[in-house]
């Protein structure tokens, strides 16, 4: 009757019996022992919330540097020869904007200005800052996330918008506050909220014309321009038309300059790697942790493997109690673990509002795929273990 239901030259009622013996014997194997259970899902709780938050950062920064490229959609930027990233400002030579409007396959070109400036606080004391000029007067990319005041309050002479996050930075108190840029007084007309950079630098919005008079720009000088095309335009033959009419630059998609800037400040600066380092080394502890404690548990059954393989049942059979275990604890780990990063994600939003993590379903749904093959790369030593069993060993005990 065992060798039926276990495996062997048996009947297709019996084997689906054994099938659905499987999973029995793996949830058998998995709480018969509580500590080692414990210890396995600790492992994979602590390597799915340090993963979780790591590419949360991750994924977070990605967010912060490309804050303006994805609200500033164009389907070309030009942009000044070498630039490595969008927060690596330099003025390009005047007039590109008009030469791109005269180029055929162009609908739309403005200009943008993005420059290092220096704010001077009320009460005394400098913090540098990233300024935006942005022409929305003729049509072009117009602050967004305005919490306080409204686009027209920015029309006024030397008026500015800054973020709520940056008040304390800037040494003001709120809208209507007054300071310098670069040696000049400027009025905080209105507040915008969440606009953070990758490099904790403020950003702050002004009209182009204001930004030019701040950073000293001729009248045609911008640092980008954003380009979009008529409809049905090539891209490529477009970009080619642009470049070869101007010098100095470079033409990049918008999808180009994005990956540009994401990739110098998450790689060339090493910021990126200690996340990546960080995921990495909490997959490892998971795997470390939950292998350990598989092959601890195939290794204190195996005279109970032993005497499946001795009443008939395949190899197969048995990786599959051992791979069914794995998912088990993948399972029960991971949804633990993402209980708990949620729950450490929202605390530390609430707690340093400047740091950004991100959680998305789709990086949910990575983070599961990630944790069930890690149990399963982790069941492979097991697995190795059960291979080596003499059938005929159950007999000499």
């Amino acid at each position: 009757m065992l060798k039926r239901i276990l495996g062997g030259a048996a009947a297709p009622a019996a084997q689906g019996k054994v099938i659905k013996m499987a999973p029995k014997i793996a949830y058998r194997n998995l709480f018969h022992d509580r500590m080692s259970l414990i210890v396995t899902l600790v492992g994979i709780v602590f390597s799915v919330v340090l993963v979780a938050i790591e590419v949360g950062l991750y994924k977070g920064s990605e967010n912060k540097i490309a804050t303006v490229l994805d609200k500033a959609p164009a389907d070309l930027w030009i942009v000044p020869f070498g630039t490595k990233s969008f927060d690596d400002p330099s003025l390009l030579i005047g007039h590109e904007k008009y030469a791109a409007l005269s180029t055929p396959g162009v609908q739309k070109a403005e200009d943008m200005i993005v420059s290092f400036a220096s704010w001077r606080k009320p009460e005394g004391g400098r913090k540098s800052f990233i300024l935006v000029g942005l022409d929305w007067a003729n049509g072009g990319t117009r602050p967004w996330s305005l919490d306080e005041g409204a686009v027209e309050d920015l029309e006024a002479p030397n008026a500015v918008a800054v973020d709520r996050s940056y008040f304390k930075d800037l040494g003001i108190e709120g809208r209507n506050s007054y300071a310098e840029i670069n040696s000049q007084r400027i009025k905080v007309t209105a507040v915008t909220k969440g606009i953070r950079s990758f490099t904790t630098l403020p950003y702050v919005f002004t009209p182009i014309n204001t930004a030019r008079k701040f950073v000293g720009a001729g009248a045609a000088q911008s640092t980008y321009v954003l380009v979009t095309l008529q409809h049905g335009a090539n891209v490529e033959t477009v970009r080619t038309a642009l470049q070869d009419r101007m010098q100095g630059v470079e033409v990049l998609t918008h999808d180009e300059f994005t990956r540009r800037s994401i990739n110098y400040w998450m790689f060339s600066t090493g910021a990126g790697l200690a996340l990546i380092t960080g995921m990495v080394l909490g997959a490892i502890v998971g795997v470390v942790i939950v292998a350990q404690t598989l092959y601890a548990s195939t290794k204190d059954h195996l005279n109970e493997f032993a005497t499946l393989r001795a009443l008939g049942a395949s190899a197969s059979y048995i990786h599959a109690v051992i791979l069914i275990q794995a998912m088990l604890s993948a399972v029960l780990g991971y949804a633990a673990g993402m209980l708990l990063a949620m729950l450490a994600i929202y605390r530390l939003s609430v707690r340093v509002p400047t740091l950004t993590i991100v959680m998305t379903p789709k990086i949910a749904a990575y983070l599961f795929a990630l944790t069930v093959g890690m149990c399963i790369f982790a069941a492979i030593t097991a697995i190795r273990k059960v291979t080596r069993i003499d059938p005929a060993g159950v007999f000499n005990r």
